[in-house]
């Protein structure tokens, strides 16, 4: 019996350490577990876990980086950075009895209804949620102040930057605009976005368990890097002269789908000016700047006034200079005249017969004139945009070596200038699918479609000695330290024609202007050449609608610049491209050529007619002062029955067209004379000066006003201003009978 409890001890001792064993297991499974699960959180996934921790312990804002500058040529800022400030919420952070009166006194300064606000401030598992962007200086100096005086928590004001234009609708259709997040959306902004964008910031606020920001000295910053900034070709100066005459002829000609001017360095390919006229501002882009388009989109509702709304924004946005395809008409003919001399095709002393009509494959070609010129040189036909000539001359040279020149000028493909959205393609005939009718009307400018920057690169080549140019706008490119990124150098893509050709269609083209279509381009002092065009726009529904057109270069003799001006239906008395885009690029030319610096020289004729500076004649006897100013070429009128001059007007100093009358008071309290300003409006020269003597005004001409068939067309001073006698009056005259150069494709 004593057994028993022996086994039974023995037993409760197995028991014992069976438990222990298996406790022992178990802690151990246990143990290891927790090892692994350590080891797998704190090394095997340590990024995903440290990520997670920080997300709870720091908040991460996002600084972001100003875009680039970019400016003219001479430093002049175009588009820049202007602070404003993003609005946010924490409602988190807010206390709740602060949540209804904050967001009625906050809601129309951050643009939402009552109930709106109120939502976002309410919930509060958010901590933060965007209120407004952009929001401007005063905005946000007043939710700053409601929140200082009402104690309330939980608004933040981050500053921000987004792009500003100083000079509004400037350049518009060049520079292109950004959106709310300030990425290029249209022209430079968006060709260079990716040099203009910097290099964002952060700022790392430590939170506390409850998700509120900790004190300042926990935050770490990293500042943003500015984008880099933009030197472009362009001189403010040439680009506020040709938005200004540009402007002027879309208003006075009625121009119906915007107007094209570029002015370009014929050597170099540099653009100095380039615009599209009606643009828009691009600091609010999406408002329509056309009336007519505008009033168009608030006559209609619904899903019809959002589709008219886009496109009316699409077409203001649009580069028409370089995106828009056109027939360039009679302004091609030089083209065609070029190709045909570096052939040999045709020589200056080849003659051309330009009857009633020409006949190709049965198919009558008239002039615009409807009048025969008769025998031409190439010269005369050029001088007079002679279709039937072209014709012949674009026979001469044949189909192969059309099309091969016409690849040559660059006209079949993108001239690579950098900015965005310029076609691929022209729209042309290839030699395999080029007819005797398709030749002679491509001779002469219809049938195919270029871009007006691919236009004005081609003539160009014409006239800088054959070399076709790489065209281009950003000149240089720093980064924000003023280190240069890269710099521009001019690029000739190939020789097209011989400097011999060049030299000789130089001379053509002043003839053009001198003697034919383009007389409105003359500018005293300067010798101009050019060629008119106007062109049918096939592919309209309306027959009558055209495109007059000019392209002008300067010197002729040693050409610097070249001027494109293009207005898309007009809608006045005359559609001629010599009638109305030749003045304006005269005026663009000589504005352009006086800021280089190129000194006028002056024909005897144009010296006749130049201005002198006025003396002094004060405290003079009335006779001799008289004829001091005779002297200097200018009369003298007295006024008053004094011996002695006591004032003088205009006074000294000013500058008058020699033959001017200049008035001499020789009497203290003597009146001054006035008079009120005739309109001069459709009289020549001869007349127009004789209705300004007549009221005691004197007379500066300006534009074509030697020409024959010129008339005044506008005048500084209007009709029923009163001004003192002895002011000046400038009148500008247009030739308006200069030679049609209609490209009529055929009957």
């Amino acid at each position: 019996m004593a057994l028993e409890p022996m086994l039974k001890a023995a037993q409760d001792r197995g028991m014992k350490l069976r438990t222990r064993l298996v406790a022992g297991f178990f802690a151990l499974v246990c143990f290891g577990g927790l090892t692994a699960r350590l080891w797998y959180i704190q090394i095997t996934d340590h990024d995903f876990y440290a990520g997670r921790a920080s997300g709870q312990q720091l908040r991460d804002t996002v600084v972001p980086a100003p875009r680039g500058d970019i400016m003219d040529t001479n430093g002049v800022p175009l588009a820049v950075n202007a602070t404003c400030w993003t609005i946010r919420a924490a409602p988190r952070e807010m206390a709740d009895e602060d949540v209804k009166p904050a967001s009625r006194a906050l809601a129309p300064l951050v643009g939402m209804e009552y109930e709106e606000l109120y939502a976002i401030l309410s919930q509060r598992s958010s901590n933060d949620a965007l209120l407004l962007r952009r929001a401007d200086r005063e905005t946000a100096d007043a939710v700053r102040k409601l929140c200082a005086e009402n104690g309330w928590e939980g608004i933040l004001l981050l500053e921000d930057t987004k792009r500003w234009y100083p000079e509004g609708d400037f350049a518009a259709s060049l520079l292109g605009f950004t959106n709310v997040d300030n990425a290029g959306m249209a022209g430079l902004e968006l060709e260079y976005d990716e040099q203009l964008t910097g290099t964002s910031g952060r700022v790392l606020s430590a939170k506390n368990a409850w998700g509120y920001d900790m004190p300042t000295g926990y935050d770490t910053y990293i500042p943003p890097v500015q984008g880099n900034t933009l030197q472009l070709t362009i001189d403010v100066n040439v680009q506020h002269y040709l938005e200004n005459y540009l402007s002027y002829a879309v208003d006075a000609y009625n121009v119906g789908q915007r107007a094209v001017g570029i002015v370009m360095e014929v050597d170099t390919g540099r653009v100095l000016a380039i615009s599209t006229k009606p643009d828009y501002d691009p600091n609010e882009p999406r408002v329509l700047a056309d009336e007519e388009a505008r009033a168009l989109v608030d006559s209609l509702s619904g899903t019809e006034r959002s589709a008219a709304l886009q496109l009316a924004q699409q077409t203001q946005w649009r580069n028409k200079a370089v995106s828009d395809l056109y027939e360039p008409g009679s302004v091609f003919k030089l083209i065609t005249c070029a190709a045909a001399l570096d052939t040999g095709a045709v020589s200056p002393s080849s003659t051309f017969v330009c009857g009633k009509a020409y006949k190709v494959a049965g198919i009558p070609f008239h002039c615009a004139n409807h009048k025969s010129h008769g025998t031409q040189t190439v010269a005369q036909a050029l001088a007079n945009s002679c279709n039937q000539s072209f014709i012949q001359i674009g026979q001469r040279l044949g189909v192969q070596d059309f099309c091969d020149y016409f690849e040559a000028f660059g006209l079949q493909g993108a001239t690579g200038i950098d900015l965005p959205a310029e076609p691929k393609k022209s729209e042309f005939y290839t030699a395999d699918r080029m007819g005797p009718v398709e030749l002679a009307s491509c001779a002469f400018g219809q049938s195919s479609k270029i871009t007006p920057i691919q236009m004005i690169t081609a003539v160009c080549a014409v006239v800088n000695g054959g070399n076709l140019m790489q065209p281009y706008v950003v000149e240089k490119i720093t980064d924000a330290s003023g280190n240069v990124v890269s710099t521009t150098e001019p690029t000739v893509r190939r020789q097209v024609i011989r400097p011999e050709t060049s030299a000789l269609m130089c001379r053509m083209m002043e003839g053009v202007v001198s003697e034919g279509s383009g007389k409105n381009a003359y500018v005293a002092g300067y010798r101009v050449g050019g060629k008119t065009g106007t062109s049918q726009k096939l592919d309209s529904e309306d027959e009558e609608a055209r495109i007059a057109s000019f392209v002008g270069i300067a010197p002729a003799d040693d050409p610097k610049i070249a001027v494109l001006i293009a207005l898309d239906e007009p809608h006045t008395f005359a559609s001629g491209g010599g009638a109305l885009a030749a003045p304006v690029a005269a005026q663009v030319i000589e504005e352009t050529l006086r800021y280089y610096g190129v000194q006028p020289q002056y024909t005897p004729e144009e010296q006749q007619r130049l201005e002198n500076q006025l003396p002094d004649v004060g405290t003079l006897p009335a006779e001799a002062a008289a004829a001091k100013l005779q002297e200097a070429g200018f009369a003298a009128r007295v006024v008053g029955g004094g011996e002695t001059v006591l004032s003088q007007y205009p006074a000294a100093g000013e500058t008058l067209p020699r033959g001017s009358t200049v008035l001499l008071y020789t009497e203290e309290n003597a009146a001054r004379q006035v008079t009120t300003v005739p309109s001069a409006a459709g009289q020549t020269l001869a007349e127009a000066t004789e209705t300004l003597h007549a009221a005691g005004l004197n007379i500066k001409a300006a534009g074509a006003a030697e020409m024959e068939g010129a008339v005044a067309v506008r005048q500084s001073s209007p009709a029923g201003e009163q001004l003192p006698q002895g002011s000046l009056v400038t009148v500008t005259f247009y030739d308006y009978t200069v030679p049609a150069d209609e490209d009529v494709k055929m009957d």
